[in-house]
C-alpha cells in the first residue's frame, strides 16, 4: 500500500535494534484517515471471505481493528487483554506470548463470552516481526474452535521470520508495507516490491 510505505518514509524513525517507530501515525497518535484507507484495501484482499469478527492485541491493533471493521460490515471486534483485571469475568481463553518492542513475555486473555465455536475471524495487527502475538491470536482462536479467515497486518518486518512462518502454516497473510530493510545510521527504509 503506497500510501502506507510513503507515510513510514516520511514519518517513522528507525532506531537500532531493528525498531521501526511509527507512533506519529500507527500506535500513539493515530491518523485515521490514513487507517480507513488501509480497512479498505484488507476489504479487498479479503473479499468473498465470511468475516464475523475481528480479533486483535491490546493496545496499537484496537484502533486499526476498529476502524477496519467499517469496510466488513461493522463486525464486532474483540480485543486480548494483556493483563488480568477486575472487569474480566467468567471463563477465558488464555495463551502467552512474546512481545518484540517490550522485550517480555505477557498473558493474551479474551472471554469464552465473545469467540463462539464456528465463527470466522480475521486477525489485524499494526505489526508482525517474530510472529509470537500473531501465534498466541492463533493458539486462542484454535481453543475457541473459530475459523482464522486471513491475518491483516499494518507493518511486517520481512527481514525477522514471522511472515514467513505464518504465510508456511498456510495462512492468508496480507501485510499493507513489508520492510525488507532498515538502517538506522542513515533513516533508510527499503521495501518489498509488490
Amino acid at each position: 500500500m503506497k500510501e502506507l510505505e510513503e507515510r513510514i518514509r516520511r514519518d517513522g524513525i528507525v532506531k537500532p535494534g531493528n525498531v521501526l517507530k511509527v507512533d506519529a501515525f500507527l500506535n500513539h497518535q493515530c491518523d485515521v484517515k490514513l487507517f480507513d484507507q488501509m480497512g479498505r484495501e484488507w476489504a479487498r484482499l479479503f473479499a468473498g471471505k465470511q468475516i464475523d469478527k475481528i480479533l486483535t492485541i491490546e493496545a496499537s491493533g484496537i484502533g486499526i481493528a476498529c476502524v477496519a471493521a467499517r469496510h466488513f460490515g461493522d463486525v464486532p471486534v474483540v480485543f486480548a487483554k494483556k493483563a488480568q483485571s477486575i472487569n474480566l469475568d467468567g471463563d477465558q481463553y488464555v495463551t502467552k506470548v512474546y512481545s518484540f518492542t517490550k522485550q517480555r513475555e505477557f498473558p493474551v486473555i479474551v472471554s469464552k463470552r465473545f469467540l463462539n465455536p464456528g465463527e470466522h475471524v480475521l486477525l489485524i495487527d499494526d505489526f508482525l516481526a517474530n510472529g509470537k502475538a500473531m501465534e498466541g491470536l492463533i493458539e486462542l482462536c484454535h481453543e475457541a474452535g473459530v475459523v482464522v479467515e486471513g491475518i491483516g497486518i499494518a507493518i511486517e518486518k520481512g527481514f525477522q521470520d514471522g511472515g514467513a512462518k505464518l504465510r508456511e502454516a498456510g495462512y492468508d497473510l496480507q501485510s499493507l508495507a513489508i520492510v525488507d530493510s532498515m538502517d538506522p545510521d542513515t533513516g533508510e527504509i527499503a521495501f518489498r516490491e509488490a
